[in-house]
């Protein structure tokens, strides 16, 4: 009982700390639009280039992921935990950044506008219904991660559908990226970069779906172990 307690507030404190950096990421965001005049990022020239900041911008992009995965580190206890905890902070920073930047700049006007997702190794473009469900997903795997125990998962869970996971996180990556690598040979001999207007909506949903697979196996576990986890 004492446990499971301490794992509540363990994750309201994960909760705290990932919302408080969402308000900051989406405050350095929104100064940084307003500086180049690019509120609304589907426009040309997303990011103009002034001096340093398109180089300043790609490492506070990095900067964040170790943080978040910092986060995971100190809260877990297991490897497992870790990730879990970095899985649910990286969750609610994504979905409260998007909530936060409609309250300061009144965009996004809908699930549907298009963002530029990230910019590491090349810009990541699609509606940002589709990373706030992959967002989603995190903190649903993370909090049952967080709860549960290594031993009680059947060993599917880290081997197979892990893979089968991993299949799906490298085709999402390639549909937010799909047009940047088609323009790449171009944009490297000058030619202006187009922005993207169609979202392959069956390549995610098969992604998503393929990402959701560690989740089935998840908290399952053989008979003969089911009555001893009451104990």
């Amino acid at each position: 009982m004492i446990r499971v307690a301490r794992t509540h507030a363990r994750w309201f404190v994960v909760a705290a700390f990932a919302i408080a950096m969402a308000w900051l990421e989406s405050a350095t965001v929104y100064y940084l639009r307003t500086l180049v005049d690019r509120i609304e990022p589907y426009q040309p020239n997303p990011l103009p280039i002034q001096g340093l900041l398109g180089q300043v911008e790609l490492v506070r992009e990095m900067a964040t992921l170790v943080m978040l995965f910092t986060l995971g580190v100190l809260a877990g206890r297991t490897w497992r935990a870790r990730w879990g905890y970095a899985a649910i902070a990286f969750g609610l920073w994504d979905i409260f950044y998007y909530v936060f930047l409609r309250i300061m700049t009144g965009w996004p006007r809908s699930l549907f506008d298009w963002d530029v997702l990230f910019l590491l190794p090349l810009p990541w473009w699609g509606p940002i219904v589709a990373p706030m469900a992959i967002a989603l997903l995190m903190i649903v795997w993370g909090t049952v991660a967080t709860l549960d125990q290594p031993h009680q998962v059947r060993p599917l869970s880290t081997g197979g559908l892990w893979t089968v996971s991993a299949v799906g996180t490298t085709l999402a990556l390639y549909v937010f990226m799909a047009d940047s690598l088609r323009q790449l040979p171009a944009l490297r001999d000058g030619t202006t970069y187009a922005l993207p207007t169609e979202f392959n909506w069956l390549a995610f949903a098969t992604a998503f779906l393929l990402m959701s697979a560690p989740l089935l196996a998840t908290g399952v576990r053989p008979r003969s172990d089911r009555g001893q986890t009451l104990v």
